[in-house]
């Protein structure tokens, strides 16, 4: 019988640990996701102590936070985040901020049931009681003022030692092998997004069928120029244009239909499309005298 329930409980605690496997779905050049989480169920939670309501999940063997109304993942160097404890995990591109304030030795600590010579008499907190609560925990800080995180005759460390211990872990944490990886490939990534994104910008005017002139766009000046350009092709009716001629000289083009003032009748009837009249046709004649009116005028200027 004793065989029979030793059986029972590791069969169920080898269900509760997660099933851990590289990821499968890639998100850049070498950033993945995790592996979705395996629980027998909804994991139970401790808080832990000189945090702003920082839970962890103890029992398995990576890190899994809860905090702020989300669940926190590291891995390979990086942050992950989801609603959801088991799966949907999204890049998270920075450290969240709560993840200083998690003391390093906090395992140890949760082994021996001591935070740093107090008795810590952590109480496992159900998933539905922290889903229902978190928030209210969170305004009132609940776990630090009424619980002092459940450990025994403890008082929070002073603001500047919390703050000098958060420095301290931040550098130690840059200096670990996974997470300068993680931030080469994230430049990587970057890098390699910039150039798709450029490429993406340059396609419209690469696809072009053959032997087809590539035509782009105009630029700003160009459209400032247009207008210009197209108001010297088009003079308004009756507009003097001015034509340049070899030597310097410039010569005045008559718009056709235009009568310049000054010119013979002729010119003016040809500009404008008439016919000009033939000798004879349309002119005065001379008065004729006759012969006796000559005599007469010659006798009166003898006669004088």
């Amino acid at each position: 019988m004793k065989k029979l329930v030793a059986g029972t409980i590791m069969f169920a605690l080898l269900i509760a640990l997660p099933l851990t496997a590289k990821a499968e779905v890639s998100v850049s050049i070498g950033i993945g996701i995790p592996a979705p989480i395996v629980f027998a169920a909804p994991p139970q939670v401790v808080v832990l102590p000189d945090t702003n309501n920082v839970y962890v999940v103890p029992y398995i063997e990576f890190d899994l936070f809860f905090w702020n109304g989300w669940w926190w993942r590291p891995w390979e160097g990086g942050w992950y985040r989801s609603p959801y404890y088991d799966r949907g995990w999204v890049v998270y591109r920075s450290v969240p901020r709560f993840y200083y304030d998690v003391d390093p030795h906090w395992r140890a600590h949760y082994r021996d049931r001591h935070w740093y010579g107090h008795p810590w008499h952590y109480q496992p907190i159900p998933h539905q009681n922290l889903q229902k609560s978190w928030k209210t925990w969170q305004n009132n800080r609940y776990w630090e003022r009424q619980k002092s995180w459940n450990v025994q005759n403890y008082k929070p460390r002073p603001q500047q030692q919390r703050q000098q211990l958060r420095d301290t872990r931040r550098m130690e944490y840059q200096q670990r092998p996974e997470v300068q990886r993680h931030q080469q490939l994230y430049r990587q990534d970057q890098q390699k997004q910039r150039e798709q994104q450029l490429k993406r910008q340059a396609q419209p005017y690469q696809q072009q069928r053959p032997g087809q002139v590539q035509q782009r766009p105009p630029t700003q000046q160009q459209m400032r120029v247009q207008p210009q350009h197209d108001q010297q092709k088009q003079s308004p009716p009756g507009q003097v244009k001015m034509k340049q001629q070899q030597g310097g000289q410039v010569q005045q083009v008559q718009p056709k239909g235009q009568v310049q003032q000054g010119q013979p009748r002729g010119q003016q009837m040809q500009q404008q499309g008439q016919r000009p009249p033939e000798k004879g046709q349309g002119q005065k004649s001379a008065p004729q005298h006759s012969q006796g009116d000559r005599e007469r005028g010659d006798d009166g200027d003898r006669r004088r």
